[in-house]
């Protein structure tokens, strides 16, 4: 993922709300959102280069997404892929908490990370850029994208906006199993802004005024790296509802899955 907003503990009837694109190469191979084979109750999108994940949910009550954290145009030198702790939390038994703590010993190895790991009850940010990084997340609502969490970068700022707007708009209580696909079509439309962030408010991430101009907008079109899919997880008191849509190299919508999940009883 390359944006990510979520409201935490906003409202009593939806505790977490996350919506995410994912930006990367269209040549990558990439699996849509499913059920993984080895592990039936994990759901999301798959790497298939390296077998790990940029979003994945679990009916045990787990989710974990990460961002990559752009730091120059040198490529990375770290052994681990950063979509293995995607992978190994929502997998794991491990708490919120242990897990992101834990990551003080091995952060190094893995590429630049943004992280967010919700384990049913809690919800953790952890980074290892520019040092290592782990503490819970406060109620509210908050943004990741490419550098430091919570950046008011101007697509940070906007999704944040977008799912403030739709989370307004929605009635509290109304189960999950009420919203589809086309109740979220303002979630997806915010996800979809191609507008380029003004010169004066970009980042200095270190790749140049003309990178960061291209990559400014919350959904990058371009036919070699650009957005993927655009993803939103919502979470009542017992379902996950994951919904993805997925986007070919001209920017063209090509497919959209929805699951709901149940949850454990508590």
């Amino acid at each position: 993922m390359c944006l990510i907003a979520i409201a935490w503990n906003t409202r009593p009837d939806l505790p977490l709300a996350l919506i995410a694109n994912r930006d990367e190469f269209h040549a990558r191979p990439t699996a849509a959102a499913a059920f993984d084979p080895q592990h039936p109750d994990v759901y999301g999108g798959r790497d298939l280069v390296q077998g790990g994940s940029w979003l994945l949910a679990s009916s045990r009550g787990r989710l974990a997404a990460v961002t990559n954290v752009r730091a120059g145009s040198a490529p990375e030198a770290a052994a681990l892929s950063r979509g293995w702790l995607v992978r190994d939390f929502a997998q794991g038994e491990a708490s919120a908490a242990d897990f992101a703590q834990g990551l003080s010993r091995t952060a190094r190895d893995y590429g630049r990370f943004n992280l967010l790991l919700w384990d049913g009850d809690a919800l953790w940010f952890a980074s290892n850029h520019p040092r290592f990084d782990a503490a819970p997340v406060a109620p509210g609502l908050h943004a990741m994208s490419n550098g430091a969490f919570d950046a008011p970068w101007p697509k940070s700022t906007a999704a944040t906006r977008t799912l403030a707007d739709w989370l307004e708009t929605t009635v509290p209580g109304a189960p999950l199993a009420s919203i589809d696909v086309a109740a979220l079509a303002p979630v997806f439309a915010g996800l979809r802004d191609t507008r380029t962030a003004p010169d004066a408010a970009l980042p200095d991430t270190g790749v140049g005024r003309a990178l960061e101009r291209r990559l400014s907008p919350a959904f990058i079109e371009d036919p070699q790296y650009g957005t993927r899919c655009s993803s939103v997880v919502l979470v009542d008191t017992e379902h996950v509802m994951f919904c993805e849509r997925r986007f070919a190299a001209d920017g063209a919508a090509i497919g959209t899955t929805q699951q709901r999940l149940t949850l454990p009883a508590r």
